[in-house]
């Protein structure tokens, strides 16, 4: 018996990249003066946003994004800092399917 696709996840993912499309950053925060933050540290703080997230709960002074930054290179240095390096690389959840044969 074939399963029917579920409505929900096709519709999230159909809405995902129509919602991407509308994200813009403001005009004030990208910048393209020397020692701008870029890909680089982008990638860094990506890397490290675990920690700096919690330390921005207590402490004001620190933030998880560079504001100035140089735009979308320092976004997709973010990006790729958080899912290769940061977060998303962490592989702690095993899934083990195990199939029952029917008598």
């Amino acid at each position: 018996m074939a399963r029917r696709p579920q409505p929900l996840p096709i519709l999230a993912t159909a809405a995902l990249p129509a919602l991407a499309g509308c994200a813009r950053q403001s005009a004030a925060a990208v910048s393209q003066a020397p020692g701008t933050p870029g890909f680089l540290l982008g990638v860094w703080h990506g890397f490290i946003f675990p920690v700096a997230w919690l330390l921005s709960l207590v402490m004001p002074e620190v933030a998880v994004y560079a504001v100035p930054n140089n735009g979308g290179w320092y976004d997709f240095g973010f990006f790729i800092g958080i899912m290769v390096f940061g977060v998303g690389a962490r592989k702690t959840h095993k899934v083990t399917v195990v199939r029952w044969r029917e008598r």
